[in-house]
């Protein structure tokens, strides 16, 4: 069909009265829907997250690049935003004798602060020192914190502390003991916590319920559906400031950048284990009391959108192998970490000829903390892979708790920012969008392959891409046939076993075939190529006539596949009664994606049917033309021509975190006019001899 026929069918169609459908051929009795794994209930963060080593490293290094690119998107740092001077301010030397203590400050970006202390040995010999970044976890006011008597007393009995005196700061104490081993040591302030307020602990931590001044198409604020879509959390802003906390580290003259270790327990596990999967600058990681199969991370500030998707914590670990990696666990989410999840990671260490550079300090006997056992478990791990010459097991000396007015950043000289500024928070997420549009807005116009290898790697992992190989074999079942004259209707399911994926469709199949075939979506699924009588609608009669075969599908919660038989309205979330998007969409990808793949599932049974077409078009011109552009961009040779009519929708305006429009990371990589560009350019790219011979058509 010539471009010019296909703007004319086009036009025809958008004159139609689209309301005058009927219910359409089935292909399941009345009542029953698909057997598609995907209507369950959503997974959450308490799911299971195995995790199954490969067996080569070749495909081990083609699966962690894939993640690593995952872990990157899901927390807006690709591409890595710009990075400004850290403006770093290092004062208020305390002397302890053997160790220094300093207070610090830098922008991560500018006018956003990152606090913390400094920590460094007394009389350094030999050489540059080993850095260690020690982020906390999700305990209160973690740096600033101390304990009280009867915390203590119940920490001493137990055997998990041992001391009086530095027994009243788990943080502390670590940071000395390693100043004391020779290391500088930065411990920095999770967002909301001790000096970090300028968004304060309740939307860090606590978020529980969308804040409607928050959710607008300009000036938005964290989690609200725009920042969403251009993937903006706490969780990448956290990262971030890892990153930056490492350039900080990096800049001090004494540090040994081949020696650079990070540790944190809990959620300060959770930083650990992604800045040693994302930065290879890291050099030895140990995340304590967090690596597990089960619970994945329970705060906000642990989870992003499409961050865990076919992922987890485990793979995540497994990111940093062949690296020396140590883990602990506790009487909480990781007791089956020694069964289920390290010998796996046993595994893969040992597939790279590194078995002996992972490993595991059981505590299932203590509760959930990074205790003194633990941390004499870091000590030694250090100890042995950087060379500090300590003699083994590494014992903690006591030492003189420091007050909080003594660890303290702000001070009358350095005054603390605005606390808890909802300016601030906009004012950050629009630098943050504003530096990211820049970013692209270059490479489009300077390096036009750059720009489409991100713009790939972006929509890859907003999309859930997925090879043909890894999406199993699509089958036809048959369940209904009907010779209409000069053509045949069938109606049936395409079948991905392997997927557990079932999806209804129908097919105008005229009996002089010009092996063509037309992919025609539409808002109420199959049923919206028929008219009121249940005959096809004059428009796709017309390509039948022509001797197209024309298919309907019913996408994910579309017709047979819905409840009701009725549009989606809101989609599916977790139990978690949190409206913080992540719990859902850091687990699972949004209705908009399960729609993509099942237009890419009918692609791929089309290219692979024995009786081969030797052209596929799509066509969608209602709100089901983003999911056409969508296909478009992830089809490769799949699709040679598509048409489409967007009506001026973009995912950036769309403000409902469940409706079935709403796609994480959709406005960030320039929104559907991204999709298309990334279309065309496959189109190009694979008809650079032809370039007439494949034409996208788009009414915006």
């Amino acid at each position: 069909m010539s471009p010019l026929r296909l703007a004319v069918l086009v036009a025809a169609v958008l004159s139609l009265n689209a309301t005058a459908t009927a219910a359409g051929p089935r292909a399941l009795p009345q009542g029953q829907r698909p057997g598609d794994v995907r209507l369950q209930p959503p997974k959450d963060l308490d799911g299971y997250f195995p995790f199954q080593p490969p067996e080569s490293k070749e495909v081990w290094d083609r699966r962690a690049q894939e993640v690593r690119q995952r872990i990157l998107v899901s927390q807006g740092l690709w591409p890595t935003p710009t990075k400004a001077d850290l403006n770093a301010r290092i004062y208020g030397r305390i002397d302890r004798g053997d160790y220094t203590i300093e207070k610090v400050h830098f922008e991560s970006a500018p006018g956003f602060f990152v606090t913390g202390n400094l920590y460094r040995p007394k009389n350094l010999t030999g050489g540059k020192a080993p850095g260690v970044l020690f982020a906390h976890g999700h305990w209160a006011d973690a740096r600033l914190s101390r304990a009280t008597d009867a915390e203590l007393r119940n920490e001493i009995a137990t055997g998990q502390e041992r001391f009086v005196e530095g027994g009243r700061s788990r943080f502390q104490s670590m940071c000395v003991q390693l100043a004391r081993m020779g290391c500088v040591v930065w411990q920095w302030d999770m967002l909301g916590d001790s000096d970090s307020q300028q968004i304060s602990r309740q939307v860090v931590h606590n978020f529980a319920k969308q804040r409607p001044e928050m959710n607008t198409t300009e000036n938005w604020g964290l989690y609200s559906p725009q920042a969403e879509a251009h993937l903006q959390s706490i969780m990448g802003l956290q990262t971030w400031n890892a990153v930056r906390s490492l350039d900080f580290l990096l800049d001090l003259p004494e540090i040994d950048p081949n020696r650079i270790a990070i540790t944190g327990a809990s959620g300060g596990g959770t930083q650990t284990m992604l800045l040693a999967a994302i930065d290879p600058r890291v050099s030895l990681s140990f995340p304590a009391v967090m690596v597990s199969t089960a619970m994945q991370g329970g705060c906000t500030c642990e989870n992003a959108s499409l961050l865990r998707v076919g992922t987890g914590n485990v793979e995540f670990a497994g990111l940093f192998a062949p690296k020396p990696q140590g883990m602990t666990t506790a009487d909480d989410w990781t007791k089956e970490m020694a069964t289920k999840g390290f010998p796996e990671l046993k595994r893969l260490y040992g597939m790279l000829g590194a078995a002996d550079q992972v490993m595991l300090q059981r505590g299932e006997h203590f509760p959930h903390n990074y205790n003194a056992v633990s941390r004499t478990a870091f000590y030694n791990w250090i100890n042995r892979h950087f060379k500090l010459g300590q003699q083994e097991p590494v014992l903690e000396h006591d030492y003189k708790v420091s007050s909080r007015e003594e660890l303290s950043v702000w001070d009358a000289e350095h005054p603390a920012p605005k606390a808890a500024d909802p300016e601030f928070e906009r004012g950050l997420l629009n630098l943050w969008t504003t530096d990211a549009n820049q970013q692209l807005e270059a490479l489009a116009s300077g390096s036009p392959e750059q720009y489409r290898q991100v713009l790939k790697v972006g929509w890859d992992v907003v999309l859930d891409a997925r090879a043909p190989i890894r999406s199993g074999a699509v089958a036809w079942d048959q369940k209904d046939k009907q010779d209409k004259g000069s053509w045949i209707q069938m109606a049936g399911l395409l079948r991905n076993a392997s997927r557990r994926e079932e999806i209804p469709v129908v097919f105008c199949h005229p009996k002089q075939w010009n092996g063509k075939t037309v992919i025609w979506l539409t808002a109420d699924g199959k049923s919206g190529l028929f008219a009121g009588d249940g005959s096809p609608l004059p428009a796709v009669q017309k390509l039948v006539d022509s001797g197209a075969t024309v298919m309907g599908v019913d996408l994910l919660h579309q017709g047979e596949s819905s409840i009701d038989g009725q549009p989606m309205r809101r989609t599916p979330r977790v139990k978690n009664p949190r409206e913080a998007a992540a719990y859902t969409f850091g687990y699972n990808p949004a209705v908009f994606v399960h729609r993509v793949h099942d237009v890419l599932t009918a692609v791929q049974y089309i290219r692979g049917h024995e009786k081969a077409s030797s052209r596929v078009s799509l066509i969608a011109l209602d709100s089901t033309a983003p999911i056409a552009a969508a296909a478009r961009a992830q089809s490769g040779k799949g699709l040679d021509r598509v048409a489409l009519h967007l009506g001026g929708f973009r995912f950036g305006k769309v403000l409902d975190l469940h409706s079935p429009e709403f796609l994480p990371g959709g406005a960030k990589y320039g929104d559907v006019e991204g999709l298309i560009a990334l279309g065309q350019s496959e189109l190009q790219r694979m008809d650079a001899a032809d370039p007439a011979a494949a034409v996208t058509w788009v009414q915006r």
